[in-house]
């Protein structure tokens, strides 16, 4: 089996993210969850393979390390080309870890110059002029300047880039990019002879991915959000989309919700609100001793077993900033992906088979608490939110990995209680 694409994520639900890209442009994907060893294996006749790490906000020396060991196992599975996913918010801290994790990508494959380009038009991010925009915001303007770990208080890639790595940054603006492929080749072939090695796209449409897409097609690494990787996949021949595993007709189904975010906090509303059952975790009492998972799994087990449940610990930002005071940012993230992780495993064992999991580091507490190293990418319920497929030793499981800013204000009621 070679692959056409390796792709290494920076989190995972950035991983499903840009996984359900690439089997939207056509190509057979595989997700697999943290680094891959010799005994990793890939479902027959894969096209593109997506390793997600939890490298977003790890010291920026680790996240290289694992991005390099990625890399090297994709490579050995045949990837000439090797993307790098980051978050369409271009979450990352001023010291890493975007800069330093592309630096060595580049490094590794003798690489000149890589194109960065975080847009996804269909999730309201676009990028012009160097500058990334949310829902027609300026990103340093919008929700994404309150975020609990990366806030975003600057829009310009060049500068957040520049702040991360020793090397120049430079954009190719939007008129380039409308002019086609040749115009953005001749473009990115005068920034590396000019010694620019980090270049911005500008995309304002899926047209403009598109186009992107078929500039790059040659280049060894590539970075940005799944849009552009979509475009990139369009640029391939297509074998058609991967075979899902079967939906699982019995079992309940759960949402587990650890992003504060806008967009999950208006998503817990709706389910809430709609008379649903939902209960809210106390992680400042778990914090302090008391047996918060046991409670919660009490409540969960007098619910209506044909009825979907929710379980968060998301909070406001004035309610997130009080933990956070009490308990430090480290140890209050800490607690929640404890608290969710082992509720997923219980919840499991009680016979969850439809599971959605909302935010990035909660996911991969998840996954990790399940023992989920590997699934198929399925239909999506909404972009850049798909089901995917695992076998585990309690039966199939369907599993929604959601990041914390994507899907409808209904995605949690109407993805647990419609069919695949």
């Amino acid at each position: 089996m070679t692959l056409r694409i390796g792709c290494i994520a920076d989190d995972f639900t950035g991983g499903t993210d840009v996984a359900a890209a690439l089997r939207r442009a056509g190509l057979r994907t595989a997700l697999v969850f943290g680094v891959p060893d010799d005994t990793t294996a890939l479902p027959a006749g894969c096209d593109a393979a997506v390793i997600a790490l939890k490298s977003r906000s790890t010291p920026a020396a680790e996240a290289v390390a694992d991005s390099l060991a990625a890399q090297h196992w994709l490579w050995g599975k045949g990837a000439a080309q090797i993307y790098f996913k980051y978050c369409s918010t271009f979450d990352s801290t001023p010291q890493g870890n975007i800069g330093p994790v592309t630096d060595a990508l580049m490094d590794a494959a003798g690489a000149g110059v890589v194109v960065h380009c975080p847009a996804s038009p269909p999730n309201g991010r676009t990028v012009y002029q160097g500058h990334l925009l949310v829902d027609g915001q300026l990103l340093s303007d919008s929700p994404l300047r309150h975020h609990p770990l990366n806030p975003m208080t600057d829009s310009s890639l060049s500068r957040l880039l520049t702040a991360q790595t020793r090397h120049r940054a430079a954009v190719v603006d939007w008129s380039t990019v409308r002019r086609g492929v040749d115009a953005v080749r001749e473009a990115l072939l005068a920034h590396e002879q000019a010694g620019v090695r980090h270049v911005i796209a500008d995309a304002l449409t899926d047209e403009d991915l598109a186009v992107l897409g078929a500039a790059i097609r040659e280049l060894p690494v590539v970075a940005g959000a799944a849009g552009l990787a979509e475009g990139l996949g369009h640029a391939y021949p297509t074998t058609g989309p991967a075979t899902a595993e079967p939906w699982p007709d019995e079992g309940r189904a759960a949402v587990l919700a650890g992003s504060c975010s806008a967009r999950t906090l208006e998503q817990i509303d709706r389910f809430h609100t709609g008379g649903r059952p939902s209960l809210h975790l106390d992680v400042l009492a778990a914090a302090g001793g008391r047996d918060v998972t046991a409670e919660a799994l009490a409540w969960y087990d007098e619910q209506d077993p044909a009825a979907p449940v929710l379980i968060h610990a998301s909070a406001s930002p004035e309610a997130l900033h009080t933990v956070q005071d009490r308990l430090g940012v480290a140890e209050a993230a800490a607690q929640v992906e404890e608290l969710l992780g082992t509720l997923a495993s219980r919840l499991v064992e009680r016979g969850v088979r439809r599971l959605l999991v909302a935010g990035g580091e909660t996911s991969g507490a998840v996954t990790t608490a399940l023992g989920v190293r590997a699934v198929l990418v399925g239909e999506e319920a909404d972009p850049g939110v798909p089901w995917t497929y695992a076998t585990t030793e309690h039966g199939d499981l369907a599993l929604m990995l959601k990041s914390g800013n994507f899907g409808a204000p209904d995605l949690f009621v109407r993805a647990l209680t419609s069919a695949k």
